[in-house]
């Protein structure tokens, strides 16, 4: 099997600071400022601009470091500065939303506004652990409210691509490992044709009884492996290896990055709509003489925060991120190279698979 261009990247880093190890150990970095909650990336990866939609996201989920220190007083502002928005912007926020679910979109917001109220009962209280599950469930709906209001078209894709296929929208799937099950939220909304390839493999069956082929402490979980000697996904009509493109978006930019990295175009300090950011970012394998031959293996990304810190990594900008893992994070814990995938199963989303363009 083909090395992995991560392996050489981390070990060029590593020895260009005359780091040499007997085994690899990755370099102790300072601690990035990237989002590291799974649920708030795919939040904030949606394609939807409504802005006072999305600054009521945001001040929720900034009351995260007020939390951790307690400051109850802070906590109250916010929540307070929180009702006020909707109360005067409410309207915009429906007005955004399409006539046919309108009224679906004003019982969410009503009920945003009642957990506000319980957020502030439980800020009076410092209740901390109440706060916290009312806020997971406010957050929840304000992302079924943003969900209302997605830009569901496809990105552009280069149309040397249109053999493949691409998912358009979001999938759910369970991962059954031999440690136990991950479910995992795979996004075709901004990586459509690496998470369309995963898609089709899962629903093909191709990765179930494989084994995990590489296994790094602190770094990366990967499989796809095929038993004989391929390494990717071979394609019955054709007998060639079908191979995916690298694959990435910036924010704010029109158009995908495809076969580039950061480097290759001079966004050194660019973060992807999808960041290798959190414990379980599924990432997409490729090898290290090229950017388009990932075929079908795949890695989930194991982030530490002192040796893998969030947007300070070198995996962003140099492979794919198509999903993240929503749950099992104490499977995944455990996983190793002596264990393996039971079987993938699409359960939501394989509706939105499309074979070609």
């Amino acid at each position: 099997m083909a090395h992995r261009r991560l392996t050489a990247l981390l070990l060029a880093w590593l020895a260009a600071f005359g780091l040499w190890l007997a085994k690899p150990v990755w370099a102790d970095l300072p601690q990035g400022n990237a989002v590291q909650d799974p649920a708030a990336i795919l939040r904030d990866s949606l394609p939807m601009n409504q802005e006072d939609l999305r600054e009521l996201q945001h001040r929720l989920e900034s009351t995260s470091n007020d939390l951790r220190a307690k400051r109850w007083s802070a906590l109250g502002r916010t929540v307070s500065r929180t009702q006020k928005l909707v109360a005067t912007r409410g309207n915009s926020i429906l007005e955004a939303v399409p006539a046919e679910q309108r009224s679906q979109a004003e019982l969410l917001l009503n009920e945003v506004r009642a957990d506000l109220i319980k957020l502030q009962d439980e800020t009076d209280a410092n209740d901390r652990d109440g706060f916290i599950q009312i806020r997971r469930d406010t957050l929840s709906r304000v992302g079924d409210l943003e969900a209302l209001l997605i830009d569901d078209r496809l990105p552009d894709i280069p149309s040397e691509f249109d053999a493949l296929p691409r998912l358009a929208g979001r999938a759910t799937v369970v991962i059954e490992t031999t440690q136990g099950n991950l479910t995992a939220v795979v996004d075709g909304y901004n990586a459509p044709l690496t998470a369309g390839a995963f898609i089709d493999l899962s629903l093909k069956g191709f990765y179930d009884g494989l084994p995990f082929n590489r296994a790094e402490d602190f770094y990366i979980l990967q499989t796809g492996d095929p038993e004989g000697p391929d390494i990717g996904y071979v394609d019955p009509k054709t007998k060639e290896e079908r191979h995916v493109p690298l694959e990435i978006r910036v924010p704010g930019e029109t158009d995908t990055l495809y076969n580039e990295t950061f480097e290759d175009v001079g966004l050194f300090k660019a973060a992807a709509v999808l960041p290798f950011s959190t414990l379980g970012t599924l990432g997409w394998a490729h090898s290290d003489q090229a950017l388009d031959d990932g075929s079908s293996q795949f890695f989930l990304f194991l982030y530490e925060a002192e040796l893998t810190p969030a947007g300070l990594n070198l995996v962003d900008g140099r492979n794919a991120a198509f999903g993240y893992v929503v749950d099992g994070f104490d499977v995944l814990e455990e996983l190793g190279v002596d264990d393996g995938i039971k079987r993938i199963q699409v359960i939501e989303g394989a509706d939105r698979l499309q074979d070609h363009a």
